[in-house]
Order: structure tokens, then sequence, then C-alpha cells
């Protein structure tokens, strides 16, 4: 979803480019001057050397960010621990959501920086030597740092160390994350092995949108019963392989397929029942021929015939939309059911509506709180995750309905507007 206010609106006394800085801002200055220069003269070594230089000066500025936000962390907590409504998760969740709406990344993203920035300065010094030096990318030392989050300083410093006699910077992402992994399980085997624990009881299953109206559908569960599952399912093609009957699929199509049958019980994979919430746009009715799709709420589009020509039984509640608007309800309760909270969703595709972040719809929040006079009607209404509608009962965080739309104030005086329904 595309975002309606770039760049946010700042504090007083902060640079309206975002930089507080002057080296900073020369720094800004300098990209501006040198992104148009014409290349033409160069040679391809000489292009090959700038983007080396310029890989080198991201992993250098990522380290930079890093002492910011740890800087940030320290500050903002620090200034609000007599705040009697302050609590330790509530700062901690009011520090993540900061980051997030500054940094333009998912919540989860934004968790693992605050974590990284707290953790390069607990015992990795020589990994953190390296990344400020711009020989390890961000990426690579939050692989080292995730595989590290759970041991403490004095532990860390022993995997430092022994990463410190490899050559890090020549290692790609996997052999960094599973050398860690193996220094982790030596060095604290018995907090490896309570991860393990903790992994298994963590297994489940997710679906994501994927290009094109497809699906990832994902099982998180331990390694020999994954192996388990993708035995099963190559046997089945090698029974298909064996079959009289000429081979039509290929051997992706017979694994997703078989999946789809065995776990559905289903004969077949496209007879599969269901029941689907559909925003149909109104020209799509009026007009036969129009190019207009169907859309799958957190799903994405879908071609409105290939709706229609399933093989199984299927309900669709379609929602006529124009121009993405979805026609609104009101209500006299104090929370969003039924067709109301329908709408709130579909009107936000049931993605959290905060800027810079996408993920499923958990709680229905009333922009204008009802102890406040909120009323529960469509137009109060937002589709938020579950992160983001705790943060908002932060000390210092503000949401409201302006004439651009939805936006949130944080603590230290920045705005963000919502981003509009695409």
């Amino acid at each position: 979803m595309a975002v309606t206010h770039e760049p946010p609106v700042h504090a007083p006394g902060v640079d309206g480019r975002g930089f507080a800085s002057g080296e900073l801002a020369l720094l800004r200055l300098l990209i501006d001057q040198v992104v148009d220069d014409d290349v033409s003269v160069l040679s391809e070594a000489d292009l090959i050397d700038q983007i080396r230089q310029i890989e080198s000066l991201q992993s250098s500025l990522a380290a930079l960010q890093a002492t910011r936000i740890r800087a940030f962390a320290q500050a903002h907590v620090e200034n609000r621990l007599t705040d009697e409504r302050a609590d330790a998760d509530g700062l901690h969740r009011s520090v993540v959501a900061q980051v997030q709406l500054a940094c333009r990344v998912s919540t989860a993203e934004a968790r693992t920086r605050v974590a990284n920035a707290r953790d390069l300065y607990a015992g990795f010094g020589r990994v953190r030597d390296l990344h400020i030096a711009g020989q390890l990318s961000a990426a690579k030392v939050s692989a080292i740092a995730v595989e590290c989050r759970d041991l403490d300083t004095r532990r860390r410093r022993q995997v430092d160390a022994r990463l410190a006699l490899h050559d890090l910077p020549r290692l790609g992402i996997g052999r960094l994350r599973a050398m860690t992994r193996r220094l982790v399980a030596e060095i604290a085997p018995d907090l490896f092995r309570a991860r393990v624990h903790t992994a298994r009881a963590e297994r489940r299953v997710t679906l994501r949108p994927a290009p094109d109206a497809m699906s990832y559908l994902t099982a998180y569960v331990p390694a020999e019963q994954g192996a388990a599952c993708l035995a099963a399912l190559q046997k089945a093609f090698v029974e298909v392989q064996v079959d009289p009957a000429p081979l039509t699929r290929t051997r992706g199509q017979v694994l997703a397929d078989t999946l789809v049958e065995r776990v559905t019980g289903q004969t077949t994979a496209t007879a599969v029942n269901l029941e689907v919430q559909v925003t149909v746009p109104v020209q799509a009715l009026l007009d036969p021929t129009s190019p207009l799709p169907a859309e799958i709420p957190g799903l994405g589009p879908v071609p409105a015939d290939l709706l229609a020509t399933s093989d199984g039984t299927k309900a669709l509640r379609r929602l006529l939309t124009d121009h993405g608007l979805v026609i609104g309800g009101d209500s006299r309760r104090r929370t969003s059911t039924g067709l109301l909270a329908t709408l709130v969703r579909a009107r936000a595709q049931n993605r959290c509506t905060e800027p810079y972040y996408d993920a499923p719809i958990r709680h229905l929040d009333h922009i204008h709180r009802t102890a406040d006079g909120g009323r529960t009607e469509l137009d109060n209404g937002r589709g938020v995750c579950e992160f983001h509608n705790h943060v908002r009962e932060q000390p210092g965080w503000h949401v409201a309905r302006g004439p651009a739309g939805v936006t949130t104030t944080t603590p230290t005086g920045h705005t963000y507007l919502a981003p509009d329904p695409p």
C-alpha cells in the first residue's frame, strides 16, 4: 500500500529533511549531487568499484543508524521512568513502534533492529567493528545477532571471539547463520536445547498472498516432520508416474494438488468448498467486459470468472466498491461487529492501516475512543494489528482523523499519515 504522506512532519527543531546533524545533511547533499552524474565516462571496472564502495557505505550507515537507535531507546526509557503509567513492556513497544515508523519498515523488522542495536554493544565487539568498517552488512550482522539472542554478554563475547577466527566478510548469510548456530550449541548447550523445545511448541501454519491470484501456505513444523511430509508427497508423484494414464501435470503440480487433497479430504484439489468475502467493483457488474478484478481482502486481486468456475461448493459474500470505497454503516455498540466489522476490514483489505506495515488485521479500533465520546461507525473505525492497537495506549501517542486521513502522532511529536486504500 502506498503511503500518502512523504516525508512525515517532524517535531520542532528538526530539519524538514529528517537530519538533525550537519554531517548527515552534507552526505545527503553529496548523494543528490552524484546520483545524476554522467556515468558514460566511467569504465566497467570503475562502475564495479563504485558499486562496492556504495555497498560498504550502506553497511557503515546501517551501523551508524544502530548507534542512534540504541541511543534513542535509552533516552526514551530514561525520560519516562517517572511516569506512573509507564511499564517496561509498554516502553519497549513504544520504542519499536517509533523506530518502525521512522525507518518505514514492518514491526518485526523494527523489533529486530532495536534488538540488534542493543546486542551489538553487549559482547559483539569484533562483529561491530566489521559492521562499522562496512565489511559486514546489516543482514549478516542480524543473522549473527538473532542466533545469539538468548545469550548473556559473556557468552556473546565467546561467540564473537570464535567468529573472529574466520574471514567473516567472505561468508554468505547462510554460512554465517549456520556457523553461529553451531557455536551457540557448543558454548551454551542448555540454552540451545531450550530454544529447540520452545520452537517446537510454536509450530503453526500460515497463509500469505502471492502474485497472480496465488498464495503461500507455510507449515512451521519440526524438521523431521517436514521431511516426512515432503517424502509422502514425493511418493505420491512416483505413484502417478507409474500409472498407465498419461502424465498431464508437472511434478510440482502433483505435489501441490496432493497436499490440498489430503488436507481438505476432497477427491480433487479443485473441488474445494469455500466461503470467502469478495469485494467487487460496481463497474465490473455494470460492464461484463470490464477488466477490473474482484478482490479477496488480504490475498489480492482475483479474476471474477476464475472464482465462478470452481468445481466445489462456493459461497461468496460480495461487497460493492466504487473506486476503492466501501459503502458504510453505523452501530450503537461499543465494538464493531457483524456487517460493520466486515466493512472496516474490507476497506483496509484486511491489512493493518498503520504506515509502512501490512500485517493482518487483528483488532478493530476506534480512532476517536469510545471513552472520549467516539461513535462505533465506519468513519471512526480502523483495522489494525494487535501491536499497533496496544501501542497507541502508551503515553504520548495520539491517533486522529483529519482532512487528509488518519494520522498517528508519536511521543517525539512526529506525525504519520495512514495509507489510502489501494
